[in-house]
């Protein structure tokens, strides 16, 4: 009788840590939504309600008034696209080869992965800095997406690899005895079963890049090059103020990208890290 009773309770408890954990996740965002709406003279109410009592877009009006939205978003696309497209080409075959070839590389990969997380951003800018300015990189889209693609790659080649696994060896095994070389069945065997592995690592690629606010403060200087979540630290003055409308509104628009994105892949990103993390 214990045994169904304490399975009751531990589902339970699964369910609530699950729901206080929504919350947590929900009330900020919807508390920022809310504002977004609001007027100013609601904005600087001591007694502020969750629904604005007059709700107006003049926040978005005058978000795009004051700042480049447009062209940061039109920057922070690119970065996080090509960042996104060279991540997964380069860790595909990086994958394959470590899910393949076990021993020591295999090893070897997954310390890197390991290690690399670990590391902080501010650990790492200044060495960064300094090889991209060598490599005349510095205030350069270019140099924001190789930072991405390196930093991305790590989780990106675990991610695949748990996906290589998953795909029957015995499969490149017949395409071998069909006289397919190594290439081939790379190309016309494993990577068609790859591709929802493929679609979620890239995705993920770009919202990480999307989303990401150091490097670029660091390494972007000119305004017309900086990338979206930079340009939302322009609605803050001087002393730390911030026009909270406007920055609410920007910050609003900014995040609807990324939960888009991961609304259509959070299962495939899911499975993918499930998937890796499984020892075969």
């Amino acid at each position: 009788m214990s045994g169904p009773r304490n399975r009751g309770a531990v589902r339970t408890g699964q369910y609530v840590a699950l729901l206080a954990y929504l919350v947590f996740l929900a009330v900020p965002f919807l508390w920022l939504i809310s504002t977004a709406f609001k007027p100013a003279a609601e904005l600087g109410s001591l007694n502020p309600t969750w629904i604005p009592e007059n709700p107006t877009p003049a926040n978005f009006r005058q978000a795009f008034d004051e700042q480049p939205l447009l062209r940061a978003a039109a920057n922070s696309l690119v970065a996080a696209v090509c960042a996104a497209l060279i991540a997964v080409v380069v860790a595909t075959p990086m994958a394959y080869a470590t899910a393949r070839r076990r021993g020591r590389l295999s090893a070897a990969t997954t310390g890197w992965v390991v290690v690399s997380q670990a590391f902080p951003f501010v650990l790492v800018i200044i060495p960064l800095f300094l090889v991209l300015k060598n490599l005349h990189l510095i205030n350069t889209v270019t140099g924001l997406v190789l930072v991405y693609v390196v930093w991305s790659l790590p989780f990106a080649l675990w991610m695949l690899t748990g996906y290589v696994r998953a795909v029957p060896a015995e499969l490149e095994e017949a395409a071998a005895v069909d006289g397919a070389g190594r290439l081939r069945t790379l190309v016309s065997v494993t990577a068609p079963l790859l591709a929802p592995g493929i679609v979620a690592t890239a995705l993920f690629a770009f919202i990480t890049a999307w989303n990401e606010f150091f490097f670029a403060l660091v390494l972007l200087k000119t305004p017309e090059k900086q990338t979206l979540p930079v340009v939302l630290t322009h609605f803050l003055g001087a002393e730390g103020a911030a026009d909270l409308g406007p920055l609410a509104a920007a910050a609003f628009l900014a995040t609807l990208p990324s939960l888009v994105v991961f609304a259509i892949i959070q299962k495939r990103i899911t499975s993918g890290m499930l998937t890796g993390a499984v020892k075969s």
